[in-house]
């Protein structure tokens, strides 16, 4: 095989190419490569990942569980963090994905095709095909209310549906509440779900008023199959018609009441209800306004924010928050998926569809810098960035940053995904796997690229860099990927609120 061909096997290097993350060369066969440096160290990862299994590289989880364990105990709590969140909420039904297919006679699809929306369910089996087959995490409106409204009456009654609280404010509130933190929810909630909510958390916004929007929550697991498709991995598929929540109503309870709350954080989270709603003229500019303003107050009052992102195909919608958002946020957290698009987004205004399942972690880490740098140029404070991929978490923070304990953050979010996504807060190791390489490099980049073993007495790694003469700490740490999944929506808002409950500087 030629050198072109072999690198042409690499399912990521379209992705490296496209972000420009290294200098290129023009390969004899016409595939654009990287310098001859680079070569050496995708050839590298090729090698790690195709011989993998032949490490025994899941012999070690005894010892590397144990050694996330400790990193995690490096954090103490002072006193309890006072976190202020918004701005919706939703219910949730949980449904097999399976099950659901079956009891709402959704059609097999000839072949998977992109959908920003649906209106039938010809075109909900399309865009589900596509994101099964991709493994990708993806959350789509339906046009046709009557039609939703009869799959949430078959939703309700499939076997195991399960119905929760849902959206990131709840999720991540009821989880730093858990983690002893005291909680605002900046949200309209109505009043007989509240008991979905932990002791100690608290809501501002009307609980009357409004009726609440309900979400289906399709989860499938690793090796599923539906017809002539399987899921390449565990994830869900979201559907919705959502109304109450793209207005994000929680804005000015919660602007209100920050002040006698006296936040030590903000967390700003479902603008994602915004992608593709169909607001009135002005209307959806007008509330991303109210947001900026919020967000600018709290910022200029010295108090922290962090902005969850999430899956977004409104181009127009991203462009907004670039302009509104990004302005002011101190803080980010995102998953493998959700990366590569705010990269493509802040770098050239483009918006992506689908990407990798299973990156590697040299190809996140550029994604990860390169996000921080071309934001942290643009407008000056961001300060930190937490992406959570299915092999790792990788926290990325300003050295000169209130952010603090990063490697206890990195090894307490990895722990947490694995006991969310299994339902156990004690972890089995016979029910979970590695994905992470025993040696990973921390870049694509031949000159900056460094080979970090993955050490069982201390598999949460950290180390500085420079990004445009400003130091910044990087930590990453494997995660014991369970094998015997319950649940993987709200897995992210978990992992993010794990992460910065660590790092508040209380």
């Amino acid at each position: 095989m030629s050198l072109c061909l072999m690198l042409g096997s690499i399912k990521y290097l379209s992705n490296v190419i496209a972000f420009g993350l290294f200098p290129t060369v023009q390969c004899t066969m016409g595939l654009t490569v990287a310098k001859f440096g680079g070569i050496v160290v995708l050839l590298a990862i090729l090698y790690s990942v195709t011989n993998k299994k032949q490490h025994g590289v899941n012999e070690k989880l005894p010892s590397i569980l144990q050694s996330l364990k400790t990193a995690e105990k490096e954090f103490k709590l002072a006193s309890p963090p006072r976190i202020a969140l918004g701005f919706a909420a939703c219910v949730d039904i949980f449904v097999d994905a399976a099950a659901f297919l079956e009891a709402a006679k959704i059609p097999l699809p000839e072949s998977p095709k992109h959908h920003i929306s649906t209106a039938t369910l010809e075109e909900l089996s399309e865009i589900f095909a596509y994101v099964y087959t991709e493994g990708a995490a993806a959350t789509r409106p339906m046009s046709n209310l009557t039609l939703y409204q009869e799959l949430i009456a078959i939703a309700e009654v499939v076997p195991g549906a399960r119905v929760s609280l849902g959206c990131v404010a709840p999720v991540m509130g009821n989880m730093l509440a858990k983690e002893g933190a005291k909680v605002l929810i900046g949200a309209d909630i109505d009043s007989k779900y509240k008991s979905f909510l932990r002791p100690g958390v608290s809501v501002v916004g009307d609980t009357d008023g409004h009726n609440i929007d309900v979400h289906i929550i399709m989860e499938y697991k690793t090796g599923d199959k539906w017809g002539k498709y399987q899921a390449v991995r565990a994830n869900r598929y979201v559907i919705h018609a959502d109304h109450i929540m793209p207005h994000v109503y929680g804005v000015e309870p919660l602007w209100k009441a920050y002040k006698e709350f006296k936040p030590d954080l903000v967390v700003v989270g479902d603008i994602h209800a915004m992608d593709n709603f169909p607001f009135k003229p002005g209307v959806r500019k007008a509330r991303l306004g109210s947001v900026k303003s919020f967000l600018a107050e709290t910022a200029s009052e010295g108090i922290l924010n962090h902005f969850e992102f999430a899956s977004f195909v409104d181009r127009e919608l991203l462009e907004d928050i670039k302009e509104n958002i990004l302005p002011h946020v101190h803080s980010m957290g995102m998953n493998e998926q959700e990366l590569p698009n705010m990269l493509s987004m802040v770098r050239f205004g483009k918006v992506t569809q689908v990407s990798d399942a299973y990156p590697e972690s040299a190809q996140v880490l550029d994604q990860l810098r390169m996000t921080y740098q071309l934001i942290r140029q643009k407008y000056g404070i961001l300060s930190r960035i937490h992406v959570h991929t299915l092999a790792f978490q990788a926290i990325l923070t300003r050295k000169q940053s209130p952010w603090r304990y990063s490697r206890a953050a990195a090894a307490h979010a990895s722990l947490t995904a694995t006991r969310y996504v299994s339902g156990n807060d004690q972890i089995q190791i016979e029910t979970s796997k590695l994905l992470m390489n025993n040696t990973f490099f921390t870049s694509l980049n031949a000159d900056k690229a460094r080979r970090i073993d993955l050490h069982q007495s201390e598999s949460a790694t950290c180390w500085e860099e420079i990004i445009d003469d400003d130091k910044v700490l990087i930590c990453v740490a494997p995660n014991l990927v369970c094998t015997k999944v319950k649940q993987t929506c709200g897995a992210g808002d978990h992992i993010s609120a794990a992460g910065l409950m660590y790092q508040i500087p209380v």
